[in-house]
């Protein structure tokens, strides 16, 4: 993957970054989910409901499709770590993989007519497709992080600009995408999707072009850029034990925060019998972006570990408050809210706790992988979380007898309630555990990025 172009301008590694580059980078994460959101939040809906798919076949295609794609993770993440263009080893990879990315996903909501059949084969091609081209234009924002800046603290504040860009494109795709699918499809729910994501499809290639033209990669491993040997890449692995914890918790972060999308609308059309309630609940829970706004100011004071644990802890207060609440809407709305901003803390930092292992790994093995090790962490974590995030509720819909657009059963309705109460309560303890228990350094990440620059230097 190594090309014969100039060297990626010398900047210092510590330099602070400007504004744009900042809501550049997170422009990145804003065009990703406003074409992606759709898909974690309303494809189990759409192959359901509008589609006619049945739900336990959705589930299976949800999980299987993501086993395969998940194998692509580490390959993006070797290729990047053997690219080297003048644009550095990163950014590339956002400009070739924009455009088909966005192609792939707008024919995923095309739904053209065939069989029962030629549906599922449809819906599995376009959906692996969409996935793989996925990471291949978001993982580069997670491997561009640690080669922004090596000051923490910068990282910090781009990784919420970053983390706030993608919760505004789910935002706006829960504020927009249903009244754009009545507007557009004019009654016809296949039509609206298709061209509303059309319409998504177009401003998120402006947004990713913006990210590919104002960002910088600064930090350099002692390989001056060039590329780096397989065998080398995987030496950043052995013994970094912060990196296998951070794989484990996005697992668990991901399966909670799919579960919580792609059930939401079952449980409020059913369960609270307030369809029209949907996309006022959905837009509630864009509300992570408050807990990301204070992420750059308590990540001055507090761990990245404890601020992690509190926002997973007022999570759980905030799904036991839309437990109690009967049929309260008002009590639902004020649950989404404190759940919300709860999980914006976790949402606004994993993604930095995973570059931080970049500057671990580098410590123990003298490798800096940014590429295999951010690449793979936020593709497994991605990809298997979601996967199963996915899967799970469509699974349980089926065990629980669940046919689409009817009056649902006892039991259907109590499956729909496990997979939007119980089981995000349930994650949200396991990520508790994993981060007091697996996520622990030898010493502070400051002492071992000053080595790490006294090494370079």
């Amino acid at each position: 993957m190594s090309m014969a172009m100039d060297k990626v301008m010398p900047e210092q590694s510590n330099q602070k970054l400007s504004l744009l580059e900042k809501v550049s980078y997170g422009l990145g994460d804003t065009a990703s989910n406003l074409i992606y959101a759709v898909v974690t939040t309303y494809l189990t809906f759409y192959f359901t409901d509008v589609y006619g798919i049945g739900a336990a076949a959705v589930g299976t295609l949800l999980l299987v499709a993501r086993l395969v794609d998940m194998l692509d993770s580490p390959i993006f993440g070797i290729f990047i770590d053997k690219t080297h263009t003048r644009w550095g080893k990163s950014r590339p990879w956002i400009l070739w993989s924009c455009f088909p990315f966005t192609i792939v996903t707008i024919l995923l909501f095309m739904g053209p007519e065939l069989s029962a059949s030629g549906k599922l084969v449809y819906a599995y091609i376009f959906y692996i497709a969409s996935n793989v081209l996925y990471t291949a234009v978001n993982n580069p924002l997670t491997t561009l992080l640690p080669s922004l800046s090596s000051d923490i603290q910068e990282r910090t504040v781009a990784n919420s600009f970053r983390m706030f860009g993608g919760q505004f494109g789910g935002l706006l795709v829960n504020l927009t995408l249903l009244p754009l699918v009545g507007f557009l499809g004019n009654g016809d729910q296949q039509k609206g999707f298709f061209h509303t994501m059309i319409l998504f499809g177009a401003i998120g290639l402006i947004m990713f072009l913006i990210t590919f033209f104002n960002t910088r990669e600064r930090v350099q491993d002692k390989s001056g850029g060039k590329s780096l040997p397989i065998k080398e890449s995987v030496k950043a692995i052995k013994g970094n034990k912060p990196w296998i914890a951070g794989i484990l918790l996005g697992v668990v972060f991901f399966i909670l925060y799919v579960v919580k999308l792609s059930s939401g609308i079952y449980f409020i059309t059913y369960n609270l019998n307030q369809p029209g309630l949907v996309s006022t609940v959905n837009t509630l829970g864009s509300l992570t972006l408050v807990g990301i706004i204070f992420v750059p100011v308590l990540s001055k004071k507090y761990s990245k570990k404890t601020l992690m644990i509190t926002g997973m802890a007022i999570s759980i207060v905030g799904q036991i408050i839309i437990y109690l609440s009967g049929q309260s809407t008002a009590m639902v709305l004020t649950g989404t809210v404190i759940g919300a901003v709860g999980l914006g803390l976790p949402v606004g930092l994993l993604f930095a706790l995973i570059a931080d292992t970049v500057d671990y790994g580098e410590w123990k093995s003298g490798v800096r992988a940014q590429g295999l090790l951010a690449s793979t962490a936020s593709g497994i974590s991605i990809k298997l979380g979601s996967g199963l995030g996915g899967a799970i509720p469509a699974w349980l819909l089926a065990a629980g007898g669940y046919v689409a657009n009817q009056t649902q059963t006892p039991s259907a309705l109590r499956m729909i309630e496990i997979s939007f109460i119980w089981l995000p309560i349930l994650l949200c303890v396991l990520s508790i555990l994993i981060l007091v228990f697996l996520y622990k350094w030898e010493k502070p990440h400051q002492e071992i990025l000053a080595e790490l620059e006294a090494r370079r230097g």
